[in-house]
């Protein structure tokens, strides 16, 4: 099978194509592309030209398979392997039958426009990707780059920054960047009252937060008032001590088994951009709070299962941790939840009850781990004085799965007049040199 060959092309067009990426369009039987990059070629590149289908992912491996044995290139926009079309491809094709011609990104392109350091500035994809992802990028002097779905974004972004507290930010928009037609608006998210302009843009961020905003920290145990809640909340030091007991690692699935307010599974996805999570809760109301909260503290991507456990967890793919938080007495509940981690695999079950803390004492003694009670008092007033009030003492059971046992066949045993170990003349002397 020829090499498909990816070319990356920028809004500079044929014009700014090194001659590598030239050479391989023009020697290509067929291209492929969206419409607005496909426009971009001259009449001198003679191969058919093919607009992606919608959806995209589902028609890569058909559309390939009906071009075999062709020589098939590809247009990305900027660099294919930088939130581009590269990944896909290679996901799907296979990276060794990928040739990669980079083109600068706009990213790249803004960072030089801007004086911005590339390596400390986040970037952040709004294409096909939820607004409120951005909102768990915010932080007071950060620098971030937009890449916009169309031109609706930048007045989408200054939206979200204001609602967030991040009104004072401020927004630098570039369109058609590295083109003859780039141009520049500048403003505040407070004050964006800028039209629509090209659809090819990308937002600068500055992040500046109001006087009054509250500032989620990147560990774990965010302040209780940040998650709307029916009382159904791991609280903030438990659940700080929980996480660091779960933790969670790039790429890591997380099962949350009753997952009330959604607190530690939205913590975890915070952890890192790559992690993933399933929020399993059975009351359909507490389900779509948790839906809420995920979006508003910036991890809108948390799967959200709406169905009592056990049931609720077939056909969820296979945990790399476990987090219970209700529901421990239904029955087989934590057996399910035990035989769905691989080894090595952590489950964490908390409770107040003295029915689920017998539970979870038996477990314990069958299958070791940690078990420990977490308590947390907080000073009140008393008269003029100040006390201690008492939170429910929290009990904890923690274990990592270990792998099955090796079973030893008879081939493989001893023999019957084998030494024992240490009887030996070998072995009696190593014992004394030690």
């Amino acid at each position: 099978m020829p090499p498909v060959t990816v070319v990356g092309i920028g809004a500079d067009g044929w014009n700014g194509l090194s001659t590598p990426s030239r050479e391989a369009l023009l020697a290509a039987e067929v291209v492929v592309g969206g419409g607005r990059q496909l426009a971009l070629l001259p009449g001198t590149v003679a191969a058919e030209r093919v607009a992606w289908p919608s959806p995209l992912r589902p028609a890569v491996r058909p559309l390939f398979a009906a071009h075999a044995g062709r020589r098939v290139a590809v247009l990305a926009s900027g660099d294919p392997m930088f939130f581009g079309i590269g990944r896909t491809l290679g996901e799907e094709l296979g990276a060794g039958r990928l040739r990669v011609l980079p083109h600068p990104s706009s990213v790249s392109y803004a960072c030089a426009r801007l004086g911005w350091a590339l390596e400390e500035t986040a970037t952040v994809s709004l294409v096909g990707r939820e607004l409120d992802t951005l909102a768990g990028e915010l932080a007071e002097g950060r620098r971030l780059l937009v890449l916009s779905a169309d031109a609706s974004t930048p007045a989408a972004v200054a939206g979200l920054l204001e609602r967030r507290g991040y009104g004072p930010s401020v927004l630098r928009v570039l369109e058609q960047v590295g083109g003859s037609a780039e141009r520049q608006v500048d403003g505040t998210a407070e004050s964006w009252n800028h039209p629509a302009g090209d659809a090819l843009n990308l937002v600068a961020v500055e992040c500046r937060a109001a006087a009054d905003t509250v500032r989620p920290s990147l560990v774990p145990g965010l302040p209780d008032e940040l998650f709307e809640s029916d009382g159904q909340l791991t609280k903030r030091h438990v659940r700080a001590a929980t996480l660091a007991t779960l933790a969670p690692t790039p790429g890591e699935l997380l099962w949350d088994v009753g997952g009330g307010s959604g607190s530690i599974a939205i913590e975890w996805l915070r952890a890192h951009r790559s992690c993933r999570a399933v929020s399993v809760e059975r009351d359909p109301v507490r389900a779509a709070r948790i839906e809420r909260n995920a979006a508003a503290l910036g991890v809108p991507r948390l799967r959200v299962v709406t169905g009592a456990a056990p049931a609720a967890l077939a056909g969820l793919p296979t945990p790399d941790a476990v987090f219970i938080g209700g529901g421990l007495t239904a029955p087989g509940l934590l057996a399910a939840c035990w035989a769905a981690l691989a080894p090595g695999g952590r489950l964490v079950a908390n409770t107040v009850t003295l029915e689920s803390e017998a539970l979870l004492t038996d477990w314990y003694r069958r299958h070791g781990g940690e078990l420990l009670r977490l308590a947390v008092a907080h000073a009140v007033p008393v008269g003029g004085f100040t006390g201690w009030r008492q939170a429910m003492p929290v009990t904890q059971w923690s274990v990592v799965k270990p792998p099955p046992p090796v079973e030893i066949s008879p081939t493989d045993a001893a023999p019957d007049h084998a030494s024992p170990i240490g009887s030996s003349p070998v072995d009696t002397a190593e014992g004394d040199a030690l």
